[in-house]
């Protein structure tokens, strides 16, 4: 007898299985965070390309988990103080969708 009729056989003999699946996946609803929406342009920093993030309303610690999500997801370093987030490269675009995402308002300064 081969493997594969032995596995068939097994098949028959198991019960059948009910699998509940959800009728529907509730969606996440945006809050709004902040009055006033966040800047997010293209900065030269000793001639290289920087993406910077201004006008952010919160507490310190907010700010740099905030910077940390988003260096992390854009794969680069910066830094963050006094409500500016630097990110190092050119992630305009990323940086936006990322925020947008998270509920955030955002103004695009230097996009073409």
């Amino acid at each position: 007898m081969d493997w594969r009729e032995k596995l068939n056989t097994l098949k028959t003999e198991l019960p059948a299985m009910e699998v509940e699946v959800p009728s529907a996946i509730p969606e996440k609803k945006v809050k709004k965070r902040q009055s006033e929406p966040l800047r997010v342009e293209l900065d030269k920093r000793n001639g290289k390309p920087a993406t910077l993030v201004t006008r952010f309303e919160g507490k310190d610690v907010e700010l740099k988990e905030l910077a940390k999500t988003l260096k992390i997801k854009c794969g680069a370093g910066g830094s963050s103080r006094d409500g500016e987030m630097l990110i190092q490269g050119d992630f305009r675009v990323k940086v936006c969708e990322i925020l947008i995402e998270m509920g955030f308002k955002v103004k695009k300064i230097n996009f073409k």
